[in-house]
């Protein structure tokens, strides 16, 4: 906790991934005198919540990226989150971090029989983007995942999952060991300019920085009324089984982790000791564990009900940042004040990204953040918008489940 008047070069609000990558690439460019000030523990958001899933890309998909900024630029954006994947591989590796990291790829499985949704994205992802996801017939699919609701498939080989938690507990002693001094429970209740740079004070302290980079993501601390309006705050939903030893194998024969190709998709992994991580679902409601269960035990059984019966140990909700525009917004607000915020559920490679972008922009004066112009504090339109959000994906899932019943009456 932090409870003195202290002086930084740089102060980062947010103990997430986006905050401990910035810290972490600024300790590596020399800058030390680095302070984190979280207003709970380390990770405590999404970044500790999350399913876990290591890959590239973001929430914007690659079509729309390609449209919004032509081929050169929207390559280069891409290349840095896949690039963000190999560098998290190698800090994993340097630093010991045990994170039961699973190097065994991630699945992209078609609820729907329309190959031509596979293939086009295959095509893109290969002619545009440099990126080689291999196909999977439906024989090998359900080989793999034993159900028929899935028919064919792409795999992205170079992804892998781990514990998100585990890892940004890793990130945390790497970065105090390279000197950075993290303060826990210590929110940030107030920013100010203070002559040539920022004052962020906590209950009981503050800093004196002459850079802040505010990273809270979905838990917004209300510093500063642009960056918290370019973002709403979404819940998703994640829940762990028992470890179901043998039974396991009777669902899933793969240890690679899973998401599937409707909008409102399951995502799902295979933990090391044989229990299955399930999550999925977007809502403005950030509900209770118990009917997190009760929600996701029931999508869980639509795809493999022979785990009926099974226990389920853990299950949470945690809150994500979404911006209109479905891209992270990365880059500085005003002279010495960056933001890293709407990660929009797909944030474990692009806040790394954005840890190097931000440290490099700091430390270098590399000018790299200029690329995510295209993508900035937009207003997310509060509260008409957290209606809006909810009712895009009711719309969504209702045209998945009308594609789906479309199917179904095909066969019979």
């Amino acid at each position: 906790m932090l409870e003195s008047r202290i002086e930084a070069s740089v102060c980062i609000v947010g103990a997430g991934f986006a905050g401990l990558n910035t810290a972490l690439g600024l300790a590596e460019r020399g800058v030390h005198d680095v302070v984190l000030v979280e207003a709970d523990t380390p990770a405590f958001g999404a970044s500790g919540r999350n399913g876990g899933f290591v890959f590239g890309g973001f929430s914007r998909g690659e079509a729309s990226l390609l449209r919004d900024l032509g081929p050169v630029r929207a390559n280069a954006l891409y290349t840095g989150t896949t690039q963000a994947v190999e560098l998290i591989r190698r800090r994993i590796t340097r630093h010991g971090i045990a994170c039961d990291d699973t190097q065994a790829g991630i699945i992209w499985a078609n609820w729907f029989n329309d190959r031509e949704v596979l293939r086009q994205r295959q095509t893109l992802l290969r002619d545009a983007f440099d990126q080689d996801w291999q196909w999977m017939d439906r024989d090998e699919v359900r080989r793999q995942l034993r159900t028929p609701r899935y028919h064919d498939a792409l795999y992205e080989p170079q992804a892998f999952h781990f514990h998100p938690l585990k890892y940004a507990n890793g990130l945390a002693r790497v970065v105090a060991e390279q000197g950075v001094s993290l303060f826990a429970r210590s929110p940030a209740v107030s920013l100010e300019r203070t002559g040539n740079g920022w004052r962020v004070t906590t209950p009981s302290g503050s800093v004196d920085a002459r850079q802040v980079v505010l990273a809270c993501g979905g838990y917004l601390a209300g510093l500063h009324k642009r960056v918290d309006a370019g973002v709403l705050p979404i819940a998703t939903y994640v829940m762990v089984t028992a470890p179901l030893g043998a039974r396991l194998e009777e669902a899933m024969r793969t240890r690679a982790a899973v998401y599937d190709t409707r909008f409102a998709f399951d995502y799902y992994r295979p933990l090391p000791d044989s229990r299955l991580l399930w999550g999925g679902r977007i809502s403005i409601l950030d509900r209770s564990p118990n009917a997190v269960r009760r929600l996701l035990y029931r999508d869980m059984l639509k795809v493999f009900p022979q785990l009926e019966g099974v226990s389920i140990d853990y299950a949470w909700s945690g809150l994500m940042s979404y911006a209109r525009h479905e891209m992270p917004q990365i880059g500085q607000v005003e002279p010495g004040l960056w933001v890293a915020q709407a990660f929009g559920g797909h944030g474990v490679a692009p806040t790394t990204l954005a840890g190097e972008v931000i440290a490099s922009a700091i430390a270098e004066g590399d000018e790299r953040w200029h690329e995510f112009g295209a993508y900035g504090l937009v207003s997310a339109m509060k509260p008409a918008g957290f209606l809006g959000a909810q009712l895009s994906y009711w719309w969504a899932e209702a045209k998945d489940a009308w594609k789906a019943w479309a199917e179904r009456g095909k066969r019979t």
